[in-house]
């Protein structure tokens, strides 16, 4: 399998790819990037560059055809480049994107696919739009798809590593604590993973949930991860201090 390293070549190869689908169409162009690109190993940012240069020379209307297509070609880069697509179409078409991110996950039925996905749309749509977002992660944390609920946890860990405000963690800690009775490996998984990185980071909100934390309602998995968690906030500040 040849490896494709450089933002160089990956432009060469999308450049080309556009072209194609200017003189000759969606088939044509998508047959290119599936066996020029899909097909190579590459790593994830260099797939996002691609769909960044994709996402600027697509016309609008026509994204979401691609993103379906790009999709059913079930490559691992397939999620990168539609997942990277859906975060930078947000800011316009919120909903729809959400609604895309979740209709990908069920169809990958994959773990890899709701991490991939999961952290560019609805990870990046929570730490960008905080106050839109929370609501809907609501509603997620219900949806009788584990990958769906488990993508709760996925998208809270992204943002919270990547800044996520204090209020906002807050808020997504008392939703993850709802969760903590769960019981799916895979939901686990993702629930688990954002317990323990706002634990690392914000030890003192844990402290604030220490009672509802000690609850026998609450599984022992999750009081693990918190305190794996709490383990690493430790090394975290003694890292960063004086």
């Amino acid at each position: 399998m040849k490896i494709i390293t450089s933002k160089h070549e990956v432009n060469l190869i999308v450049e080309e790819a556009i072209s194609i689908y200017n003189d000759s169409g969606t088939d044509a162009f998508m047959k290119f990037i599936h066996a020029e690109l899909l097909k190579k190993k590459v790593r994830f940012p260099l797939l996002e560059f691609a769909a960044k240069k994709i996402f600027i020379s697509i016309p609008e209307k026509n994204q979401i055809e691609i993103t379906d297509k790009i999709i059913a070609l079930h490559e691992i880069g397939s999620n990168t480049i539609a997942g990277m697509i859906l975060q930078l179409r947000l800011e316009k078409y919120f909903s729809q994107s959400i609604n895309k991110a979740i209709e990908y996950i069920i169809e990958g039925n994959e773990w890899y696919v709701c991490d991939i996905i999961g952290e560019r749309v609805m990870g990046y749509a929570l730490l960008t739009q905080p106050v839109k977002t929370i609501p809907v992660m609501k509603e997620l944390s219900t949806h009788s798809d584990k990958w769906i609920v488990r993508s709760v946890g996925v998208a809270t860990h992204y943002a919270v590593k990547k800044g996520l405000k204090k209020n906002f963690v807050h808020e997504m800690f008392a939703l993850l604590l709802s969760l903590s009775t769960v019981t799916n490996f895979h939901t686990k998984k993702g629930v688990g993973w954002a317990a323990k990185t706002i634990s690392k980071f914000y030890p003192d909100i844990i402290s604030e949930y220490k009672a509802e934390i000690e609850n026998e309602k609450v599984r022992q998995w999750f009081k693990t991860k918190i305190k794996i968690g709490l383990g690493r906030s430790y090394k975290y500040a003694s890292r960063y201090s004086g």
